[in-house]
């Protein structure tokens, strides 16, 4: 998993609540159990019309978000199935971090385990960041998870919390095989010593 640690780049705004997992990335898409592929099919029924074409008013569709790499979003983001394509297709479109007012809990954990930091913050501050991303794309904000600090575009700093270990699997690119491979030389250890022990096994 890429690791990470300051990210500077563009914010799209999207102020909808309730963005479930299925708007997403519905579940026709559930296909494969790669996680690459679904960055395409991101918000796919509010991204397309039906005839594939896209619909420009969706805010990613638009010459000045199409490359967003940060999210302002309404409450309650991820709700509904715990499908884990959900953090898949936001990472495969280039989306590292997901600020709201709340999250829910799977989807939350999903997305540390897959390179994504989502951040909570209060509804005032969200709507700071939210009115900084509605500038567009030369409005780029910094968020810097060592120093746990958002910075807008006009140089306002906003503080977050996140979770001490949750930060350092972050910081050091660790998903649950690579917090297991930390470990790898205790686990040979202990395998060769059971083998000594228990040959006949």
């Amino acid at each position: 998993m890429e690791k990470f640690e300051k990210l500077h780049g563009i914010a799209a705004p999207m102020p909808l609540v309730n963005i479930d997992t299925d708007m997403i990335i519905p579940k026709v898409f559930l296909k494969s159990i790669q996680r690459t592929g679904f960055g395409v099919n991101l918000f796919d029924e509010m991204r397309y019309n039906r005839d594939g074409t896209e619909i420009p008013d969706f805010v990613l569709n638009k010459p000045q978000y199409r490359n967003a790499e940060i999210l302002v979003a309404g409450d309650n983001f991820g709700c509904g199935s715990s499908r884990e394509h959900a953090p898949w297709a936001i990472a495969d479109f280039g989306i590292k971090c997901v600020i709201s007012t709340s999250f829910a809990d799977i989807f939350f954990n999903n997305c540390f385990k897959n390179g994504i930091l989502p951040i909570v913050l209060p509804q005032e501050q969200v709507d700071v960041l939210m009115a900084d991303a509605e500038k567009g794309e030369n409005a780029r904000m910094t968020v810097d998870l060592e120093a746990q600090e958002i910075t807008t575009s006009d140089g306002q700093v906003i503080t977050f919390d996140v979770d001490a270990f949750k930060k350092h699997c972050l910081l050091e690119g660790l998903d649950d095989i690579g917090l297991t491979m930390e470990k790898a030389s205790s686990i040979d250890a202990f395998e060769t010593q059971a083998a000594q022990a228990r040959p006949w096994v």
